[in-house]
């Protein structure tokens, strides 16, 4: 339990100071925070609340969204954000291709440009940015980088601790090389996120997730993949679910506790 960390979106209407009393409650050490609810609540104002409670940031979630006008400005202030909640990881989604552009290979090599200078900023603040791939079907509206091999050509170039790669197994659980891969990764994977596969997918697909253990991932494959690897930094649990969200907070916490420790 050491390792567990709660992710934000997966209570997403549970207000920050009653989601950081619930995990000191439970006995939650390990939080990771959305940009939108820090924003409202106050940047200072939430790191405070999180560092009084005696809780750590594991990640801040998320920038990238590189295809928008104001990417550099949005990415440079995200990873301000970061450091200010003595947070060490930034999840970058990459975003999806330009209005109107069927460029994917384009989308792709602006992706890897952006983070390159993005990369000196957020070094000085002592930040990884850790590139999330997503889904396939998320490439066009959503994020371009769809595998795990696209994330790690782009993080290679960079030195370890700089740029590393999210393991999701909700994204990455369909692809039949995935395993091995990280296993080989090392250092680069910056942050270790659950969540499952269920059927059948809403309207919209993001508000899909299950809860681990829920639906049709090998969870086990990808601990013992992620161990192999060498990691040993936390592991969040980040559920995007619409009947998930319209339970009390505290039910929520309480199902993914119950979750986390049938699959972990």
């Amino acid at each position: 339990m050491s390792r567990f960390s709660f992710n934000q979106i997966t209570a997403k209407l549970w207000d920050l100071p009653d989601l950081v009393a619930g995990c000191v409650e439970a006995g939650v050490g390990q939080v990771a925070l959305w940009r939108e609810p820090v924003t409202e609540y106050g940047l200072e104002r939430s790191a405070a609340l999180v560092r009084d409670a005696g809780l750590s940031v594991t990640t801040l979630c998320r920038s990238g969204f590189f295809q928008a006008p104001d990417w550099f400005d949005d990415n440079r202030r995200a990873i301000d954000e970061a450091a200010a909640l003595d947070t060490k990881v930034l999840v970058l989604v990459s975003g999806g291709l330009p209005a109107g552009s069927k460029d994917l290979a384009g989308a792709r090599q602006h992706v890897a440009d952006a983070i390159a200078e993005l990369v000196p900023h957020a070094a000085a603040a002592g930040v990884t940015l850790a590139i999330e791939p997503l889904h396939p079907m998320y490439a066009a509206d959503r994020c371009v980088i769809s595998t795990w091999d696209q994330a790690m050509a782009i993080a290679e170039q960079h030195p370890v601790g700089q740029v590393g790669v999210t393991v999701d197994t909700y994204h990455l659980w369909w692809d039949d090389t995935v395993l091995d891969r990280i296993a080989r990764a090392g250092e680069r994977i910056a942050i270790y996120q659950l969540a499952d596969w269920v059927t059948p997918l809403p309207q919209g697909v993001l508000t899909g997730r299950g809860l681990p253990g829920d639906g049709c991932i090998d969870m086990a494959a990808f601990h013992a993949a992620v161990e192999k690897a060498g990691y040993a930094g936390p592991i969040e649990v980040e559920v995007m679910n619409a009947e998930l969200w319209e339970r009390p907070g505290r039910e929520i916490l309480d199902a993914t506790l119950t979750s986390y420790r049938k699959v972990v």
